[in-house]
């Protein structure tokens, strides 16, 4: 437990303020354990014996460790360049080209399969408490939804990338944007005119954001490929069932105490989640990891040899290589066209979500005469459809997708086939949904038809998510960042029409 808390941001101030005493890291509390794994030169190798090499993953080169797995093989240029489809072979002749022409260094790297700092060593307690947090945030109520969503597109756009730089890390980003987040509720809570309501609401989705959208990162930096479609579906949930749960959440509360009310229970929730994150959640992104590790062995053995390979490859990187860095999320959504129109379907979705939060009050409120606390328990129809669906979409991941992957037939496409239901599924429950809601038929028929949009958007989202971040490991954090982006866009704009759209007579 000591290994995982020391990596934590209270673990980190512990360390701090005792000068390092105190939770201590492996290679502090043996000083020779890095000497260990670094490997002498092996004498000229046969063809036959090269074979051998490359077939059992044996130690090659002057101080450089080979893992013993080909999953172990990471190239720690921004945040871990995991290469899936490559075989073993390839990514040791990429370490060798690159020692080659750093003949002097030592490269850090992971001291073996079940080294306890990386991130896929981690106990599956662990791995499943850190998914948890990311599922707790709760959107607040649909009150003024704009600022919010506004600014929860454009958050991860900057702080996502930077989750990607190895100085940096993944751990610090959650951590300080969900502290804004959490901080600037008292503002927003206490807002005195529409003004500073507005503002503020903006700000806290522009720091709320981030600690959603590179969620999907952090999963792929803990779990090997073949179970990261399984909890990513699991963390897509959060992503759907999140917002339909504020209004459920909200309602009666804003009925009863008024409008800030919604906003402190919102506060109280994620405040919970920051002491969480600041007391059990370690750093996950390799590339800080390793950075960090060789920072310490070095002060530790006055070896400046003793690198990481992303101080290596950033003894060649220029400013515009940083610039280039932050701005990768918009790179990667308008260059990559795959990127593009998945991103641009996702918003479809989401956008059709949001109008839901309009629609409702409309339906529920207007025709059936529900009063604010009972609209809110109308979203129980897309809750309820997401329980359902949920465990279908698991079932088929477990059972059928991850058998397919452990048989080593991966392509990102494995991922999509649930897509097509859902594609299906969308138009029929929006025609069963517009249809019904009038005053001769039971308030339950739409309510039902509400139900089963969770089953088109759980077997899109959810695939499409899994399909982008192992599409593009090493820039996952930026992939999905723009993903968020889009929905953002589409669930700030598709609001503002619903009420004038569900006014018009289209007889007439």
């Amino acid at each position: 437990m000591s290994d995982h808390l020391c990596d934590t941001v209270f673990g980190q101030i512990v360390r701090l303020l005792s000068g390092r005493k105190f939770l201590k890291f492996p290679d502090e509390q043996d000083l020779n354990l890095w000497d260990t794994f670094v490997r002498k030169p092996n004498p000229p190798a046969t063809r036959d014996e090269e074979k051998d090499s490359d077939n059992s993953g044996t130690p090659t080169g002057d101080g450089i460790r080979i893992c013993q797995e080909e999953e172990y093989a990471v190239n720690t240029l921004d945040s871990a360049q995991v290469l899936y489809s490559e075989g073993p072979h390839s990514w040791r002749q990429d370490i060798l080209n690159r020692h080659e022409r750093n003949a002097e260094v030592i490269l850090v790297d992971w001291y073996d399969a079940k080294d306890q700092e990386r991130g896929r060593s981690y106990p599956w307690v662990v791995s499943l408490r850190t998914v948890c947090i990311y599922q707790s945030e709760v959107k607040g109520a649909h009150v003024l939804i704009v600022p919010i969503t506004s600014g929860y597109g454009l958050g991860p756009m900057l702080f996502s990338p930077m989750s990607e730089i190895p100085t940096i890390g993944r751990s610090r980003i959650y951590f300080w944007t969900l502290f804004a987040f959490v901080l600037l509720q008292l503002p927003t809570g206490y807002a005195i005119n529409m003004a500073m309501l507005l503002v503020f609401r903006f700000l806290t989705g522009f720091f709320g954001g981030p600690v959603l959208a590179i969620g999907g990162a952090t999963i792929i930096d803990m779990y090997p490929p073949i179970e990261v479609p399984y909890w990513i579906g699991i963390y897509g949930a959060s992503g759907v069932l999140g917002p339909v749960l504020g209004p459920l959440v909200g309602g009666f509360a804003a009925q009863a105490k008024g409008w800030r009310w919604p906003i402190w229970e919102l506060t109280w929730l994620c405040a919970v989640v920051l002491v969480v994150l600041f007391f059990f959640m370690p750093e996950t992104s390799a590339a800080n990891i390793l950075y960090r590790r060789a920072k310490r062995l070095r002060k530790q053995t006055g070896k400046a040899t003793l690198k990481s390979q992303s101080e290596i490859d950033a003894a060649e990187v220029t400013l515009k290589d940083h610039l280039v860095v932050l701005g990768r999320a918009f790179t990667l959504t308008f260059s990559e066209p795959v990127v593009f129109f998945v991103d641009l379907y996702c918003a479809l979705l989401y956008g059709v979500l949001y109008i839901w939060f309009e629609s409702f009050p409309l339906v529920f409120g207007e025709i059936y005469g529900f009063n604010i606390g009972e609209q809110g328990l109308t979203f129980l129809g897309i809750f309820v459809g997401g329980v359902v669906t949920v465990p279908c979409y698991l079932y088929w991941v477990r059972n059928h997708l991850m058998v397919r992957l452990a048989h080593g037939h991966f392509q990102p496409e494995v991922i999509l086939p649930p897509t097509f239901f859902g594609a299906f599924a969308l138009p029929v429950c929006l025609f069963w949904y517009g249809w019904t809601s009038r005053e001769s038929t039971h308030w339950m028929v739409p309510l039902v038809g509400s139900g089963c949009f969770t089953i088109s958007i759980i077997t899109l989202f959810m695939p499409v998510l899994s399909y982008l971040g192992m599409a593009y490991p090493q820039y996952a954090a930026s992939v999905l960042a723009g993903n968020t982006l889009f929905r953002a866009s589409c669930g700030v704009v598709f609001p503002l029409f619903v009420r004038r759209l569900y006014h018009i007579d289209f007889l007439k």
